[in-house]
Parts: structure tokens; sequence; C-alpha cells
């Protein structure tokens, strides 16, 4: 049997599928996506039809729980446990940190998991402010590994763009195996800028601000205040600022009337010739960064964030509302990097 054929994986914190999707494309069975985020849920199954979706809490959610629920040995060589657990306490952006103190430590509920199950090969990404340093829940976790038998786990902070995903997405990435030395894939080579995968040469018509896109293909676009109309008409086209406009008193926003330099990005248009900034869960708003389209008045629409983030045009995201679509998408795994970290995998499964 073709060994690609036997490897099998479980995704926590999966929310919409992004890795299950590109694990899949590599050829790896997911058997589950874990998440506790319900408005995941129908997205997540649209998506991955063979994949289960376990709608659990991994804090309460047990070894044992799981054990039951799918039946899975202990042990086995060929299974791979992936985890890309929220990350915002430990993200170099300056957000209020207790709101996220919470899940600060939820890669030590995933390393339960591990040494339950001791699965072949173990996947670990995050933000890459995140620590490694031995006492930081990752160290900790890093050092577990070690004495589990994961010997000399392969992690590093890798930047996505080098990998032929078209924005500039720097994380931390970890990859250990119990049955065979693993290092970190090598950069592809593959450059992808904004112009090669969204502009009218690429499928996206041109919209206004506020459009709303009923279709499946969600090319829908945040509604623009009139003040932020005219501060984006007077931004210059292809990577233009906020310089343009600051000084002017009507137009300036008040936070940088001292004309600090702090966030220059926001406000400002992307570069068609360079990737994208990292997409967030806030990327369809321009006064959050640097994600305003390149030549028209508005920001990115969600298709274009999908598609940033190597989503396939026909992956369907089922949402209440714009800003929680935004999330899913912001929050996602790359299925590009993913299928990348899959093939990197079978490569050494094809040792064992």
């Amino acid at each position: 049997m073709n060994v690609k054929n036997r490897l099998k994986a479980i995704d926590f914190f999966s929310g919409a599928g992004g890795l299950t999707h590109g694990l899949t494309w590599a050829g790896i069975d997911v058997i589950a996506g874990i998440d506790n985020d319900s408005a995941c849920k129908e997205t997540f199954e649209t998506n991955n039809e063979r994949t289960v979706f376990l709608e659990k809490d991994i804090t309460t959610f047990s070894p044992v729980d799981l054990e039951r629920e799918l039946r899975i040995p202990m042990n086995d060589n060929f299974m791979i446990f992936a985890a890309c657990a929220p990350c915002q306490y430990w993200s170099i952006i300056q957000t209020n940190k207790e709101k996220s103190k919470e899940t600060s430590e939820l890669i030590l509920e995933f390393q339960k998991f591990v040494e339950y199950f001791r699965p072949g090969f173990v996947v670990v990404e995050n933000v890459p402010g995140i620590s490694s340093n031995s006492e930081s829940p990752m160290g900790r976790f890093i050092t577990d590994l070690d004495s589990l038998g994961y010997c000399n786990p392969a992690y590093k902070i890798t930047d996505m763009s080098l990998y032929g995903v078209p924005q500039k997405r720097r994380r931390f990435t970890l990859l250990a195996s119990r049955v065979s030395d693993i290092d970190i894939p090598k950069p592809t080579g593959e450059s992808k800028t904004v112009k090669d995968v969204i502009g009218t040469n690429n499928g996206f018509r041109k919209i206004c601000a506020g459009t709303r896109d009923e279709t499946p293909f969600l090319h829908t676009s945040a509604g623009l205040s009139a003040k932020n109309l005219e501060r984006l008409r007077m931004t210059n086209k292809d990577g233009g600022d906020r310089s343009r406009w600051q000084a002017k008193k009507h137009l300036e926003l008040p936070c940088y009337a001292s004309g600090e330099k702090k966030f220059a990005d926001t406000y400002g248009r992307m570069w068609w010739d360079k990737p994208a900034p990292t997409i967030t869960t806030r990327f369809t708003s321009i006064s959050n960064g640097r994600f305003a389209h390149p030549d028209e008045d508005r920001g990115i629409s969600l298709r274009e964030g999908a598609t940033l983030q190597t989503f396939p045009e026909d992956y369907q995201f089922i949402g209440s509302n714009m800003a929680s679509i935004a999330r899913m998408i912001g929050n996602a795994f790359p299925p590009k990097f993913a299928k990348i970290i899959g093939k990197h995998i079978i490569s050494y499964a094809n040792r064992i």
C-alpha cells in the first residue's frame, strides 16, 4: 500500500479547515477536526466531507473521550496529530492580553493527547511571538516531546511567502517524529505576489466599497464612511499610505496628529508586486492594516482574503455575518503550506 494512503491525521483547533484541506490535498486521510467554535462547524463539514467535525473543548475533552469517539490506536507510527492553538496571547501585535490569557497554555492541553496516544508525527503552528524558552508553555512542550521519544523536534519561524503563499505570514512551525528524524521543509523557491492571485486577470471583477456578493464566491467588501472613502481616494495606488492626507485637518487621524509613524500600514494599500501583509481576522477593515485594494477604493473582499490565504475558489465559507467569516479566514492555516507540510511528512513516512 502507498504510504500516503496509510497516513492519517487529527486536526486539533481545526477552525474552518485550512490545515485539514491542505493535508487532504497532500493525500493524507484526516479523520477528524476538533474545535469548540460552533461557528466553524458548517464551513468545515461542507468543504471536508470525509472528515468528522468534533465540537469539543479540549480543556474538558479527554484523550479517553477521543479514543472512545474515534477508536484510534495508541503508538500508531502513521498517525499525525496537528495543532494550531488560538494564540492571541503570544501575538506580537499589541492586544489586550487579559482577554486571551485563558488560551495562553492550550499547547499543554494538546500535549496530554500526544502523551496518551504517542502518534508517529506531531505538527504545531503558532504566532512567531510564542516563546520556546524552557520555562514557557511551548518550551515545556518541546522538552516533554523529547522525553516521550520525539528526539530533536525541529522548529523555527517560517515565512510562508517563501513557500508560494502570497502573503508575508511568519509563523512558529514545529515538526516532531517518534519514528524518524525530521526537519522543517526548505523554502520551495516559489514566490507569489498579490498580482498573481487577485485582480481582474484572476477573475475578480471591480467592485465598490460596501458590495455584498450573495453567491458562494463572496466577493464582498466592507462599507466605508464618506471620510474614509475620501482618504482612500487620496491614497496613492499600488502601495500608497496615509502620508498624502494625514496632515489635512479634516482628514487627519487624531491618534497620529503628532506625526507619529507608529502603525504606518493602517489605511495603506497593498502592492501589486509584493506579497500581501499577514491576513488577520480583521483584514476587511482598512483601519486595521495595509488591507486596502492596490487600485480600487475599498478594502479587500472576503474572497480576496481567502485567496491570499490560498483557499481554493470553491471553498465555501458559511457564517452569520461578514465579521464571522473574516475571522474564520484570518485564523486559518493556509492550505498550500499545509499541503507542503503533508508532502514533507509523507517523504519521511516512506522511510519507516
